[in-house]
């Protein structure tokens, strides 16, 4: 009998021995490419830290989109944190998610880039996206993107000319466009330089008004200045303000005068909400933030992303481009398309070299302003 019973406790012993060894085959690719799925059966984790509040219908708004995006195309577990506007709280956050298990997180914009960085460093085996940083140091375990926003807004501009220079409602003969940004710094102005030289290029004559909110939240203050701007005989006025962009809308549908968004489809964004105000945005010049943070996560899940690296995306890598939405096409014409379609040609074909006010003293960019000045 005493045989019989070691004879089973030898038998369960292995049988427990054989399923722990089977259950085994999880692998970790330590400091890989493709480091952020440690076994064949494990969920990619992946959290979206906003630098401010989703609302935006622009920046913040894109990359939530291409979070979503990842949770139902690559089936990833996913979270998005808004850190608010209290700087302070930003760079204590990114270390508390970083020592958490997320295997991917992800964070935007040239003004997080130096702590984002610090704390990859401070976790190396996990991976970092920084989806829009104009800062070219890259960490080892960070992948940083960034846009060819001087060339979409170049086309922005020459949208803008066509537009004004045309015969349809709501533009007027005065030959003025307008631009306000949120801030009078190198990432916004690299957008205005391409927007002048884009609608300089339609008509060498037209005259830019620009403006700066000195806020990136204030649509109150987006208004009022888009209002002096309508006053003055501008129809289309260019919005790269973040949030204080709203307001350029409101002024829009004041005035009934035409904008152009950022960033995001700002006007189909609107469409559900406010259809009179979104189909005076005639169109946006798109960073293509969502399929952009898509792409990445999705190749470090395959291993294949390069770490360590920043990368500008332009029109031929389809990294941006402007809304060709219904609203776009009700409000120009098969001629006019056309005419935008050509030049969209020619930048994707890098035939039109257009300036980056990234690589610009202050100085120079005062004299573009003024060159152009009503």
């Amino acid at each position: 009998m005493k045989k019989n019973v070691m004879a089973l406790l030898m038998v369960s012993v292995l049988l427990v021995l054989a399923a722990c060894g089977g259950g085994n085959t999880g692998t970790s690719s330590g400091n890989s490419a493709g480091s952020g799925n440690t076994s064949g059966d494990k969920k990619l984790k992946v959290v979206l830290l906003v630098p401010g509040t989703l609302g935006d219908k622009s920046f913040f708004d894109a990359a939530n989109k291409g979070l979503t995006l990842v949770k139902s195309e690559l089936g990833a577990d996913t979270k998005v944190i808004e850190m608010g506007t209290d700087k302070t709280k930003w760079e204590p956050t990114y270390q508390d998610i970083a020592a958490q298990d997320w295997d991917i997180i992800i964070s935007g914009g040239s003004e997080i880039t130096e702590m984002f960085n610090a704390t990859a460093e401070t976790y190396p085996d996990k991976k970092f996206i920084n989806y829009d940083t104009d800062i070219e140091e890259t960490p080892a375990n960070v992948y940083a993107m960034s846009y060819a926003t001087n060339e979409v807004s170049f086309l922005a501009g020459a949208v803008a000319a066509i537009a004004t220079k045309s015969d349809i409602p709501n533009a007027n003969k005065d030959n003025v466009i307008g631009f306000v940004g949120g801030m009078d710094i190198p990432g916004i102005n690299a957008f205005l330089v391409g927007y002048i030289q884009g609608a300089q290029y339609v008509d060498p004559a037209i005259k830019v008004a620009v403006s700066y909110a000195g806020d990136f939240v204030n649509p109150a203050k987006g208004k009022e200045l888009s209002l002096i701007q309508y006053n003055s005989g501008v129809d289309v006025i260019f919005n790269v303000a973040g949030a204080t962009g709203l307001g350029i809308f409101d002024a829009a549908k004041d005035k009934k005068r035409y904008a152009i968004g950022v960033d995001s489809d700002q006007g189909s964004l609107l469409q559900e909400t406010d259809k009179e105000k979104a189909d005076l945005i005639m169109t946006s010049a798109i960073k293509k933030i969502d399929t952009s943070i898509l792409g990445a996560v999705k190749k470090t899940q395959e291993g294949t992303l390069e770490y360590g690296q920043r990368q500008v995306l332009s029109f031929d890598q389809e990294g941006v481009g402007i809304a060709e939405n219904d609203i776009y096409k009700s409000i120009f014409t098969a001629d006019m398309q056309k005419q935008v379609e050509d030049i969209k040609q020619k930048l994707a074909k890098q035939e039109i070299k257009v300036d980056n006010a990234m690589g610009m003293e202050t100085s120079q960019i005062e004299a573009i302003r003024n060159a152009v000045k009503p």
